[in-house]
Parts: structure tokens; sequence; C-alpha cells
């Protein structure tokens, strides 16, 4: 049964308000609910905390403030102003000065211009605190507004800025080579978004297939990759192709989620090369935690134990 269970499915209980609630209700109340394996928590203290834990095995670390998709101009104020406080705290308490986020968190289905607005207010005070920012990829219909705002940024002179791009479009191939030709920083992800065939990859064989072509390149002529996968043929894949060309561990990063493969995680940067953990954390964990979950629909056997085990 959990089998069948497909992405869009996982895509469709995450639009849930009903299941949102629940979750924001019950989801992290207990220290080892379900979730918890996945998220940080809902406060930046809690995640804090758990960056702490992870940079103690020799780990960087990048931060990710969930939320998605406001509707009101207030909410996208509202967020930006919450990664200006975070990025304060983030340099007080002397963690990782790296951190994640969606444009439709900052107002891009409201108002494009606010959008570009409030993130240049977060990019701004991360420049002043040496953190780097990365715009996280959303959905097809979003990639060419968020590549445009990423490099009106970029021209501006904010060079601490980073970008992702997803091996499941088809477009990604010469969306790289224009990324690449700036010199910014790419973070390859093969893509937790159902889309449709004439735009996307359909089998998992071709996601993987265009990962390795996008890998390669990147790794030639990228600038400080991020090969972000838990897929141990892709990690050996670019190990491989990293010896074979010259190019140093140092050169290039791999990135996992918060609580999935932490032994490959502590091998990696025991074997000298970078290794990142994406922390998500806060109250909109809910969209976030169930497109996990379809990714690897194995996890469902996990989060079905963890319900159990707390009644």
């Amino acid at each position: 049964m959990i089998d069948a269970l497909s992405k869009a499915s996982f895509h469709a209980l995450a639009r849930s308000r009903t299941l949102k609630r629940l979750a924001s209700r019950y989801g992290l109340a207990h220290p080892n609910s379900f979730a918890r394996r996945f998220i940080a928590g809902e406060t930046l203290e809690e995640a804090i905390a758990a960056v702490r834990a992870v940079e103690a095995r020799g780990l960087a670390i990048t931060l990710d403030y969930l939320g998605e998709s406001v509707s009101t101009l207030e909410e996208a104020a509202a967020a930006a102003r919450e990664y200006v406080r975070m990025l304060d705290v983030i340099v007080a308490a002397g963690i990782t000065r790296n951190v994640s986020l969606k444009l439709t968190q900052l107002g891009l289905d409201v108002d494009r211009d606010r959008c570009l607005q409030n993130l240049r207010l977060i990019v701004e005070r991360a420049q002043g605190h040496g953190c780097f920012v990365r715009i996280d990829m959303e959905n097809s219909p979003y990639v060419a507004v968020t590549l445009e705002i990423f490099e009106t940024l970029w021209l501006d002179g904010f060079t601490n800025v980073g970008v992702v791009l997803q091996s499941a479009l088809h477009r990604s191939e010469p969306d790289l080579r224009r990324v690449n030709a700036l010199g910014a920083r790419v973070r390859l992800v093969k893509g937790a978004y159902t889309e449709p065939a004439d735009i996307a990859w359909q089998r998992r064989a071709d996601v993987d297939a265009a990962y390795l072509r996008l890998m390669e390149r990147l790794l030639r002529e990228g600038t400080f990759p991020a090969l972000a996968t838990h897929d141990p043929a892709i990690i050996a894949a670019a190990q491989a192709f990293a010896a074979k060309h010259g190019i140093a561990r140092t050169a290039f990063e791999f990135q996992m989620l918060y609580g999935i493969r932490r032994d490959l995680q502590t091998a990696l940067a025991a074997d000298g090369y970078g290794m990142r953990v994406y922390i998500p954390f806060g109250r909109e964990w809910f969209p976030y935690y169930m497109r996990r979950l379809g990714e690897r629909p194995a996890n469902v056997g996990f989060v079905l134990r963890g319900i159990l085990s707390e009644r």
C-alpha cells in the first residue's frame, strides 16, 4: 500500500489545511515525535540547538526558516523581518553563516517587486554579516522568475547569493550554463515537485541521468558546487569524476537533509569532503515534511511507527 502512494499524493496531502492544523498541533509537540527526525523544531532557539549538535559532528549547515506561498504583503514582510532577525541571531550564536529561503515566502505570488525588495533587505544584511543566502527553487512556474530575481541581485553586486537547479526539469542544462557563466554557486537537486511530461523527466532513471550530466558540468565549470543527494550511486560517481579530473575534495560539497543518512554524512566528512546539512525549522513545517515523504515513501513506515509508539 505504501509503495503505491505517489509523489503527487503526498503533494496533495501537503496542501490539506486540516492535516496541517493537526500536524501543527501534535506533530512536534513531543521531543520524540515522528517529525522531529526531519524538522529541527518550530523556534529559532530549537534550530540553533540542532545546529550545534550537527556542527559537533564536524559538518557545516544551512538553516531554513520554513514557509512558502504567503498570500499577503504583510505576511511577506513579516517573513523578511524574521530572516533579518535570524541572521543577527546566527552571528551572535557563532554558528555557520548560511541560510536558505523561498521567494513565495517573501511575496512572489503577491507582488514581484515587493518580493525583490524583501529579498534585497535580507541579502544586504547577510552581506554585512558575511552570510551566504541560497534561493531555493520551487516548482516549474517559478523557475524563470526566480532566476531573473537571482540574476538581478547578482548583477547588483550581491555575490553572497546562490541558487538551486533541479535535474528533473529539461530546462536545467541551459540554466546551468547561464549561472555558471556568472560565476555563481549552484545547489543541484533532483527535484521534489510533480511536473508535467513536456517539461520534466518522468522516469527516475532519466532524472538520475540528467543529474549526472549536470553534476559533471558543475564540477568542471561551476563555482564551489553543492551536490544535494542521498543517493550512494550518485555520490560515488561524483567522487570518481572528481578524482579522475583532479578536482579537490574541498572544491565542492555534498549536501543532505537533516535526519536522513546521518551515517553517510559523517563518513563523507571523515573522508575529507565538504558536507553540509540542510536544517529546516518553523511553524510552517508540514508542506516541507510531506514533500520529503513523497520523495522517499519508505519514510512512511518510520512515521507510522512513530505515531503508534506515541499512543
